[in-house]
């Protein structure tokens, strides 16, 4: 059970070196390290590597895994002053064909949310250019750089974000993107129907052909869900007592196979494992909309920290993540505070890389 300790947001932090914040993924895809642990009882972690990650995992369990795939999202502009700004687009591209209308100019518009920064004060009513296939109107100023927008293009959104947009790498990542992101920031099962994420779900950035194929070989049973990352995840804990923090809701889609492969490993005894702390929030946040496991496609703003239940998944395969986070919570809901401070402890010692682009932790049902 937990206690007041546990909703402390200074409960969440550590001490961890800044050269341990992984700035560039590793040589190769799935050549990092894994730390295993035990989500009950006795921690005992295991310094292995994740291309062991198939000989890890019990017999015939269920792996799910978020196939979003991030939008090159972040775009440079200029003001009508000549001033430039950017802008990081949110909301993910289904909602925005979803609402899409055409004018009489023909332009496709749509309102959106997104992130702007400029040197100057930017106000509602101005017009800003990005190149010559899109525009955007300030609408309505929210906290932290967040604005709602009306977006003004020509053709296919997608393609404009394709072609002139760049990878927003984290903020703790201090280097422009460069070409490796464009395919390192991706995972090699991300769809591209389901383009929309502003960040990677970094857990499944480890994952190669030669492992998918081990784990098929070894009966792993593989399921996808959709979460397009948005902007909770660089919305920051400002709260003393974290039961007082809200998430920003975020699309989620749980296909009827994913559900139905739920439910017979539940059935079966077998265990479910997400891939990613995205992956768990989306079977946990459908789960919650609905009262069971089922297909659900809607928003969740599901927050997990110790107290709150875990109904769908057994284990989570992650990497680690940055102090007073909500994602750190999520861990500790599944495992418990202090064992996982415990074990990023012993991973700040052993010297692991940290992050997005950094190592991974196994929790082992």
């Amino acid at each position: 059970m937990p206690d007041n300790t546990d909703f402390l947001l200074s409960s969440y932090d550590y001490v961890l070196p800044p050269e341990q914040i992984a700035q560039e993924p590793p040589t190769e895809r799935g050549a990092s390290r894994l730390m295993v642990v035990q989500r009950h009882g006795e921690l005992k972690p295991e310094h292995r590597q994740f291309a062991d990650l198939p000989d890890l995992l019990p017999d015939n369990a269920l792996l799910v895994a978020n196939n979003s795939r991030v939008l090159p999202a972040r775009l440079q502009g200029l003001r009508s002053t000549g001033g430039r700004v950017e802008f990081l687009l949110l909301t993910p591209l289904p909602l925005i064909a979803a609402v899409a209308e055409a004018g009489d100019d023909g332009l496709l518009t749509a309102r959106v949310e997104g992130l702007l920064r400029s040197g100057g004060h930017l106000k509602a009513g101005e017009l800003l250019e990005f190149g010559s296939s899109l525009k955007l109107r300030l609408e309505e100023q929210h906290d932290f750089g967040r604005w709602d927008v009306t977006l003004f293009w020509k053709d296919d959104l997608a393609h404009v974000f394709e072609t002139s947009g760049t990878i927003p790498l984290p903020p703790y990542i201090r280097r422009k993107p460069g070409l490796e992101d464009s395919e390192r920031y991706q995972t090699i099962y991300a769809r591209e129907e389901k383009t929309g994420s502003v960040a990677a779900p970094t857990a499944g950035l480890h994952f190669t052909p030669k492992i998918k194929e081990q784990l098929e070989k070894r009966g792993i049973e593989w399921r996808e869900v959709t979460l397009y990352v948005g902007y909770g995840t660089f919305s920051p804990v400002r709260c003393d007592d974290i039961r007082e923090h809200h998430m920003h809701n975020e699309c989620i889609e749980v296909p009827a196979e994913t559900a139905e492969a739920v439910l017979a490993a539940k059935k079966e005894g077998r265990p479910v494992i997400a891939v990613g702390t995205t992956s768990a929030r989306a079977l946990e946040g459908a789960y919650a909309a609905l009262g069971s496991v089922a297909p659900f496609k809607g928003e969740t703003g599901i927050f997990l920290y110790p107290g709150k239940s875990v109904h769908v998944i057994d284990g989570l395969i992650t990497n680690f993540h940055l102090p007073c986070s909500t994602l750190i919570m999520l861990v500790a809901c599944l495992m418990g505070r202090e064992r996982i401070l415990q074990a990023y402890h012993e991973a700040v010692a052993e010297g692991y890389r940290f992050f997005s682009y950094g190592d991974a932790m196994y929790i082992r049902p």
